[in-house]
């Protein structure tokens, strides 16, 4: 399984979320940028993936962050908040 940690508050747009994860996750060059992308990506993949978040930050990184939550959850990984509520 691998692990990473996101901080929403870190990123001011989506595009700027997914290319960090681009990198986190080491996805090839031809990911699209969304979470339609992330989901064919991760479905090749035969490691989960497990997800410590942070912050959701705001706007549409938030969205973004909900989204690639969801499709890591759907593809056998977890999901894990940090922030108080």
């Amino acid at each position: 399984m691998r692990t990473i940690l996101l901080d929403g508050s870190r990123y001011n747009s989506a595009h700027q979320l997914h290319s960090a994860l681009k990198r986190l996750l080491d996805l090839p060059d031809y990911y699209g940028m969304n979470a339609d992308a992330l989901n064919d990506c991760l479905s090749e993949k035969t490691e989960p993936v497990h997800l410590w978040i942070a912050s959701y930050g705001e706007g549409e990184t938030a969205s973004a962050m909900k989204k690639i939550a969801a499709v890591i959850l759907d593809n056998g990984g977890t999901v894990k908040e940090l922030m108080q509520r």
